[in-house]
């Protein structure tokens, strides 16, 4: 992601408390019929990572984890509600009681969903503590006041409603952003790597008996003290370091320990890397990401709001007129490469640039083809790089007792922040279509280092 613009944003916070960010997810439809093999349900989280909850409710139900299936992953830190379809009776699925979670069943179905199949996510989001570029608080109205002065300047930067399409941090691991590194090993088929660097990268401000544990796996590889040492919640990595002690040096056998969309999501926080590069260096050329020039490479949008990557062209003189006009009736999007095997490139000019960035991050000989586990290879895709939000309302809200406040508020700021006690307190409420993330669009407001988010 780019860096902050100092002076422009309002400063402040994200997820001072658990309550402060709320996803609800705006379902696909679904068709119910009463004899269904699967049970729907809409799930309400609170501070649980959709991996481990799906675990924790596939043991629960004593199947497979495969065997539920939900449209996204979600934040953790936050107030989340989305469907999942469930491989289970009924029965089952409504005696399931864990801290935390609010199972509503909906009916039975014969329909699954996957990655993707959902319509977008309304948010919720409170921004605490809004501070100028010096840190001074801000008060209600002066805050209010930047958050419209921020519309207008990115209508004027990429069209009405529209924003940098970032793939957010939650993509690389927030604090700790091991997926693409990992996916680095993976595509090279260095298995021992990417199992290890999963186990031992070492994070920001994680607990000292998280930090204790990779440390050891740093300096001492795989051990049964190490086993012993794992804390509770990092249910992967004892996975994987079981896994070897049982079978040592099946390396692909443990990485397999992580869940299937995880893994997945190492070769696609890559390939994010790629794409979040490309975007920044056309911003910082001062090239315009939702207005076509010669060589890009533009697809339709559907009425999901989503990039059609079927329906892709590549922009000449003489189509330019006709697509910059459909461009800015919202109706097709420039797009930017997540690299595969087999993906459209994009034409003169702008080829250059992405091979550019692709030797740049050292994956130019990669072929994205993963002969150990096959379903990991990706053709590569294209990805829109402007998004667009809607129904966005923004207004005040009380500031709440500092006890119910967690890290880093209780911190209070450290140096090079963008934050205050003392600062306003305001809500966002904005839809966002499936694959954009909330966090780009709030540091377009908050102008404000990636920790703060």
């Amino acid at each position: 992601m780019s860096p902050p613009r100092l002076g422009l944003g309002i400063g402040g916070i994200l997820k001072a408390r658990i309550q402060d960010f709320r996803v609800d997810e705006i379902a696909t439809k679904i068709k119910f019929d009463p004899r269904g093999r699967f049970t729907a349900a809409m799930i309400s989280l609170t501070n649980w990572e959709t991996n481990r909850f799906v675990n924790k409710l596939a043991r629960i139900l004593g199947i497979s984890r495969n065997r539920i299936f939900f449209a996204g992953t979600k934040d953790k830190k936050a107030i989340t509600k989305q469907l999942f379809i469930i491989d289970a009776p009924v029965y089952k699925v409504e005696t399931v009681e864990i801290t935390d979670v609010t199972i509503t069943i909906l009916g039975r179905t014969h329909q699954k969903i996957g990655f993707g199949n959902h319509r977008g996510n309304r948010f919720t989001v409170i921004v605490r503590g809004c501070a100028d570029e010096n840190g001074q608080p801000l008060d209600v109205e002066s805050a209010l006041e930047r958050v419209h002065q921020r519309i207008d300047e990115m209508s004027q930067e990429y069209g009405t409603n529209k924003f940098p399409n970032w793939i957010g941090p939650q993509r690389f691991g927030k604090g700790r952003p091991v997926t693409s590194e990992v996916g680095r090993h993976v595509v090279a088929g260095n298995w021992k790597e990417a199992v290890m660097t999963y186990i031992s990268m070492e994070g920001k401000k994680e607990n000292e008996d998280v930090s204790i544990f990779r440390k050891m796996a740093r300096d001492n590889g795989i051990s049964q003290e190490l086993a012993d040492s794992a804390p509770q919640w990092l249910e992967f990595e004892a996975r994987m370091v079981q896994h070897l002690l049982s079978q040592p040096d099946d390396w692909i056998g443990a990485f397999r320990k992580l869940p299937n969309n995880l893994q997945l999501m190492t070769v696609h926080a890559l390939q994010s890397l790629v794409f979040n590069h490309l975007l920044k260096n056309r911003i910082q050329e001062g090239i315009s990401i939702s207005e076509p020039i010669d060589g890009d490479v533009v697809g339709r949008i559907d009425e999901k709001g989503q990039l059609d990557t079927a329906s892709m062209v590549e922009v000449s003189e003489r189509t330019m007129p006709r697509i910059a006009r459909n461009c800015l009736l919202n109706r097709l999007a420039v797009s930017g490469i997540l690299p595969g095997s087999n993906v459209m490139r994009s034409g003169k000019g702008r080829l250059d640039k992405e091979q550019a960035i692709i030797e740049e991050l050292g994956l130019k000989d990669v072929n994205w083809i993963i002969n150990d586990i096959p379903r990991l290879s990706t053709s590569g895709t294209r990805r829109s790089l402007s998004s667009i939000y809607s129904d966005l309302i923004v207004d005040e809200v009380p500031v709440v007792d500092l006890e119910a406040l967690g890290t880093p508020w209780s911190d209070g700021p450290a140096d090079g922040s963008i934050w205050h006690p003392e600062g306003a307190c305001l809500r966002f409420r904005f839809n966002l279509s499936s694959g954009a993330y909330a966090t780009t669009l709030m540091r377009e407001f908050m102008q404000c280092p990636l920790d703060q988010l």
